[in-house]
């Protein structure tokens, strides 16, 4: 018999994989058994979920986290979509993110930003989604983009230049880190000739842009 549901944790958070042919309602029941029997297991630890076997409607996930919630002590941070080709970007934005996101000093947002839309951090940010053209991300620490850059970034706002900014794919209209603006036909070019996820730094008194996974 398949087995329903099948929970694995790591050091990078947790994946959940879900029978794809059994009813959400089953899986549900399977799932507060299995996390109300593991909870002194998880205790109070901070990770990120992904979801895989079957896909899932929003509702769906929410449901999902409200079971983790009534039956464990685990703080979800975020939910990451699962992606092969993407695997490796989603451990390292968490791994070098996750330890601020502890010391409540990073966040999370989930969803893609759109034309005039500006989002403002206090700390570093992840952000689950696209920056699209017309877009804005200001933020004091790190910003991390598990999608593709199109607007305009400013990480280490406004003076720090030991920021970084990552994403999947990075073609910004404008991005800066501290009080430093990169050119942006160079971060461009480097960008072309720079395959998977990207990761902008200060060098001196210039940013540049090298591969995020050697």
């Amino acid at each position: 018999m398949e087995r329903l549901v099948t929970i694995r944790s790591s050091r990078y958070g947790m994946d959940i994989q879900l029978s794809a042919e059994a009813p959400f309602d089953v899986l549900c029941e399977v799932l507060t058994s299995k996390f109300r029997d593991s909870s002194r297991f998880f205790k109070d630890a901070r990770m990120a979920v992904s979801f895989s076997g079957r896909s899932l409607s929003r509702t769906e996930e929410d449901q999902i986290l409200g079971i983790i919630s009534e039956n464990t002590e685990l703080d979800i941070v975020c939910i990451v979509e699962k992606d092969e080709k993407n695997e490796q970007m989603y451990k390292s934005a968490v791994e070098q993110t996750l330890t601020n996101i502890q010391k409540k000093e990073g966040q999370f947002y989930r969803g893609t930003l759109g034309k005039r839309h500006i989002l403002e951090s206090e700390s570093s940010i992840i952000i689950l989604g696209d920056v699209e053209p017309g877009a804005k991300v200001i933020a004091k620490g790190n910003i991390v983009i598990i999608g593709a850059l199109y607007g305009s970034v400013h990480a280490g706002a406004p003076d720090d230049r030991s920021a970084y900014i990552v994403a999947l794919s990075m073609q910004p209209k404008k991005l800066c880190i501290g009080d430093i603006e990169a050119k942006r036909q160079i971060i461009y070019q480097e960008s072309l000739n720079i395959n998977g996820p990207k990761i902008a730094a200060v060098d001196g008194r210039r940013i540049y842009l090298d591969p995020l996974v050697d």
